[in-house]
């Protein structure tokens, strides 16, 4: 079966490997879809902080079954998608039902191979039916679950004003769900291409471009009073430290990014406003159930999400071009 893997910051390549074995309670699942994140990009860049080389990437996964366990729900040719963070279900967080952050995560693509691939062999309780939904939104559902999840552990409410810095798929996923709650709902953002798309397709209230003046933009939007909940999604160890100016007295500011760095901030400002602050990793069935519930009720633009496409042979070569701003990538799907 064709794969392709990445040997090394900024090396791709193809092999053909033997097809897996489905094991006992596995299912085989022959990959479809491949939705490349954020977490592709910095390991293809080699600022992924959980990952050894060499990996096959790829989490964002939809595909159709080619065998199951006896007795199982499922039957070859069903559409599925995949819950790529393989819990344990017997650690401190597994027992609280945080699956999500489990102690012993094995997360497809970067603590062991994932996606890039035809086949994978994939333990069922992380293999769920696709229904009422397309093979292209199927892999879209683990990144949008991931904002909200976001939005679920901030509690985000009605009438709340919400700012969401980085407008990359994690930021617009966690401004859809916001807004979906009944937040005002604010993004911060470098690029206009990415501010405009959440304006047109996302139904924000008001979008601001980082610019010398920008602080002064989000008090007046405010009556200077800045925002209930914060939410960073920029990968940028400095902009998560900027992110902190711009909480609201009481509020909280949820870290959805993730950086190989030490994070810092003026304990001070922080104490005055009481401001709670939290980490928000992967997502949970719930919040998987939440998206399949919007996809469902056509609350969310999957085809506006849905920018770029290349086959999977093509990924060695195309790879790189998706990493240029000026491309336009929202999200793009590996075809296999």
């Amino acid at each position: 079966m064709l794969t392709v893997i990445c040997d090394a910051p900024g090396t791709l390549r193809a092999e053909q490997r033997e097809a897996p074995r489905r094991g006992d309670e596995e299912v085989l699942v022959r990959v479809r879809r491949v939705g490349v994140c954020g977490t592709d990009m910095h390991i293809f860049t080699g600022t992924q902080p959980y990952l050894s080389y060499p990996r096959v990437m790829g989490h964002e996964l939809s595909g159709t079954v080619e065998e199951a366990p006896a007795g199982s729900s499922l039957r070859p040719g069903d559409p599925v998608y995949v819950m790529p963070y393989l819990s344990c279900g017997r650690c401190a967080a597994c027992r609280q039902s945080k699956t999500n952050c489990c102690m012993n995560i094995q997360v497809l693509g970067v603590h062991r191979d994932g996606a890039f691939t035809e086949l994978l062999s994939l333990p069922q309780a992380f293999v769920h039916k696709a229904e009422g939904v397309t093979l292209d939104e199927a892999a879209m559902i683990e990144f949008l679950a991931i904002g909200a999840h976001a939005v679920r552990r901030a509690d985000v409410q009605a009438g709340l004003r919400v700012l969401v810095v980085g407008a990359g798929p994690i930021g617009l996923a966690a401004m859809l769900f916001a807004r979906l709650r009944g937040a005002e709902v604010t993004a911060l953002d470098t690029r206009e291409d990415r501010l405009a798309f959440a304006s047109r397709y996302l139904g924000i209230a008001h979008a601001v471009r980082v610019s010398d003046g920008d602080v002064l933009a989000l008090s007046a939007l405010t009556g200077g009073e800045f925002f209930d909940t914060v939410f960073d999604a920029t990968g940028n160890a400095k902009a998560m430290e900027r992110g902190f100016e711009l909480i609201a007295h009481g509020g909280k500011y949820v870290l959805i990014s993730i950086v190989p760095d030490t994070i810092s901030f003026s304990d001070p400002e922080f104490h005055k406003r009481e401001a709670t602050l939290m980490g928000s990793r992967n997502a949970t069935t719930d919040d998987f159930e939440t998206v399949l519930t919007a996809m469902r009720a056509g609350q969310i633009p999957t085809n506006a999400f849905g920018t770029h496409r290349l086959p999977l042979a093509e990924v060695p070569s195309g790879f790189a071009r998706l990493l240029d701003p000026a491309a336009g990538v929202v999200k793009a799907i590996v075809e296999c």
